[in-house]
């Protein structure tokens, strides 16, 4: 069995006020920063990973170094933990984006599964290469606990895929900032042992 802490990374300016991050390298603000000093000292805490891998955006970058540090660990990068590409959306506002394209961003609130963004992916290729993902590092790393630092739309695929959920179920779970999720994964199956967890960033650092 492999152990997996999945984590979503700290805020950032366009958390605050909502906009279609994506691929745009958004670093953390100083709350962020705090949620990742807090997140970080809990995970080396409870679960002791061994190897930590994040999406190669700087914000998860940054949230992974702080969990990675807590172990003495390096941080791996890894490009299935990515973020969604956006396309002509990043940057945006929703009501930016429902002002050009308002059919296509009323089927990703609606209709998420069947969501075509212009010159972005589709959540089904997303949770596609988020799934082999963790199905390789969870291979890798049999008998051993690993942190995995990503993004909300690629945490929530990940968490579908671990439910046998279809991505019609997008909306229907949350990843707030730094929240953690505990996977266990054996014989090419999963197990969601915890989920959305922030119960540490209500009492701050140790």
């Amino acid at each position: 069995m492999t152990r997996i802490v999945l984590v979503r990374h700290g805020r950032t300016g366009w958390n605050a006020v909502e906009r279609f991050r994506g691929r745009a390298d958004i670093p953390l603000d100083e709350v962020g920063q705090t949620q990742a000093e807090t997140t970080g000292e809990r995970i080396a805490r409870e679960w002791q990973p061994v190897a930590v891998y994040s999406s190669p955006l700087s914000r998860a970058l940054d949230t992974a170094r702080v969990i990675a540090s807590r172990r003495g660990l390096e941080v791996q990068e890894h490009s299935g933990l990515l973020d969604i590409d956006y396309g002509e959306w990043q940057g945006l506002t929703p009501q930016e984006v429902g002002s050009r394209w308002p059919d296509a961003l009323r089927d990703w609130y609606e209709r998420p599964q069947a969501a075509c963004i212009p010159s972005g992916e589709t959540l089904a290729a997303v949770r596609g290469r988020a799934m082999d993902a963790v199905a390789e590092l969870a291979a890798m790393h049999h008998g051993e606990t690993i942190a995995l630092i990503s993004h909300t739309v690629v945490n929530r695929l990940i968490l579908l895929g671990v439910l046998g959920l279809g991505n019609d179920r997008f909306w229907r779970l949350r990843q707030d900032t730094c929240a953690v999720n505990v996977i266990e994964a054996e014989g090419g199956g999963y197990t969601l042992v915890t989920m959305n967890d922030t119960c540490h960033l209500s009492r701050g650092p140790a």
